[in-house]
């Protein structure tokens, strides 16, 4: 299935979609290009907010601020999430998970790339608006998208609940069919 296709499906039912993807058999390489996908365009993302940075501080050349992040978002922020992932795992495992390693890593790289175009949003608005209430709004909306992806995504991996985040018997959706 279209990555495209799979994000849009994501945002109604995270846990579904990698369920769905770990019944498939995505491997390691399929979920560290999810990572690298979403850290790249993450670093893409704060393409606007660095040049109106070095617009109103020269001080810094944008040059600079752009190699800063590409060393952070592509380099070193990968590692992090590993870790985080590893982190997830053991917390989820501490609550009854029955997941695995990998399920934990495919639900928060996954969850990155789904969110990537709130990333996209909120670095546009930070270039284009500055701080205030516009940046705080797209922040939040990104803080809870992903966040909130993420727990799912998570809680689907590791087995919770009986049917995961699937919605009600009955629920339509907007394609008017309920899909089981």
């Amino acid at each position: 299935m279209a990555v495209t296709i799979e994000i849009l499906r994501s945002w109604r039912s995270p846990g579904r979609a990698v369920r769905r993807q770990l019944a498939a058999g995505v491997g390691e390489p399929r979920a560290l290009a999810y990572l690298m996908g979403a850290c790249a365009l993450i670093f893409v993302a704060q393409w606007p907010r660095l040049a109106r940075e070095a617009h109103l501080d020269p001080a810094v050349p944008l040059d600079a601020r752009v190699g800063a992040a590409l060393l952070g978002w592509v380099f070193l922020a990968p590692l992090f999430f590993y870790g985080l992932a590893a982190l997830s795992h053991l917390v989820a495992r501490a609550f009854g998970g029955r997941g695995s390693w990998f399920g934990a890593r495919l639900a928060l790289f996954w969850s990155l790339l789904v969110s990537a175009p709130l990333w996209l949003l909120s670095g546009l608005t930070a270039g284009l608006d500055g701080p205030g209430p516009a940046l705080t709004l797209t922040g939040g909306l990104l803080a809870v998208g992903f966040l909130g992806h993420w727990a799912l995504a998570l809680a689907g991996a590791e087995g919770f609940g009986p049917a995961g985040d699937d919605p009600p018997r009955g629920w339509a959706g907007a394609g008017g069919t309920n899909e089981r």
